[in-house]
C-alpha cells in the first residue's frame, strides 16, 4: 500500500560564498532580493544573511570556512538557482545587470544565466513563457 504524503514546497536555499558583503551587494543590491534577516557567529562576525525569495522561502547567503574546497561546475551537485522573472522583464533586467557590471555569460529562450560574484549559476527565467514578441 502507498503512504500519500503532504506536498513539498522549497523552504529556503543555501549558498556558501568566501565574501559575504560582495555576495549580499550582488544578491540584495543587484537583484534587490529584501534582506530578512542577519546572522553573527559567537565572535559576533557577520555569518549570514537571509534574503527574501517570495512565497516564504529565502536564500542563506553563508560564509565560507577560509580554506574551504570550491565546487567545478562539472562536479555533481546543485548547478544553478533560477529565480523567476516575467517575460515582459527581461530586457529590464538585462539592463541592469549590464548597468552593474554583471554579464550575462549565455541565454536560452526562456533563461539568463549570470555569476554570482563567487562564480556560482544564477539564471533568470521566465519559463514556461515566451518573450514578450519571441515566437
Amino acid at each position: 500500500m502507498s503512504e500519500t504524503l503532504p506536498s513539498l514546497a522549497v523552504h529556503h536555499l543555501a549558498v556558501v560564498v568566501r565574501d559575504l558583503g560582495r555576495a549580499e551587494a550582488f544578491y540584495a543590491g543587484v537583484l534587490g532580493l529584501p534582506v530578512v534577516r542577519r546572522w553573527t557567529d559567537e565572535a559576533g562576525a557577520p555569518r549570514s544573511v537571509w534574503l527574501e525569495l517570495g512565497g516564504g522561502a529565502f536564500l542563506a547567503v553563508e560564509r565560507a570556512a577560509a580554506d574551504g574546497p570550491t565546487r567545478a561546475d562539472e562536479a555533481p551537485g546543485w548547478h544553478c538557482v533560477a529565480l523567476g522573472i516575467a517575460p515582459a522583464e527581461r530586457e529590464a533586467w538585462r539592463c541592469r545587470l549590464a548597468a552593474r557590471g554583471v554579464a550575462i555569460e549565455r541565454e536560452s529562450a526562456y533563461s539568463m544565466y549570470a555569476r554570482d560574484p563567487e562564480g556560482n549559476l544564477v539564471a533568470l527565467s521566465h519559463y514556461p513563457h515566451l518573450e514578450a514578441g519571441a515566437g
